[in-house]
């Protein structure tokens, strides 16, 4: 097993005397180096945008809770899944 400090000498050394980049230095000894916050770095270094991935979406403002019936017929509701179920059993349309 080979530490880190080790890789990054390794990589060094390829970099200065084979003359390659970072990136194919790692590459020819299997060392990822390049994590999320080394890649917003060097966007950032290079004025490039990086796009972010969209947050989860809320529900705006407050929800108001369902009602309880006080007395009957006072709320009324439809089940269109069972009815487009029913009228699809029944070859109707």
């Amino acid at each position: 097993m080979v530490t880190p400090a080790a890789k990054r000498k390794a990589v060094a050394h390829l970099m200065s005397h084979h003359e390659m980049s970072e990136r194919r230095a790692c590459k020819a000894i299997g060392f990822n180096l390049v994590n999320h916050k080394r890649l917003f770095r060097l966007y950032r270094e290079e004025k490039l945008t990086v796009r972010k991935r969209g947050g989860r979406k809320r529900a705006i403002g407050t929800r108001a809770p369902m009602l309880v019936p006080i007395v009957a017929n006072d709320r009324w509701s439809l089940d269109f899944v069972s009815d487009q179920f029913t009228e699809a059993m029944c070859g109707q349309r």
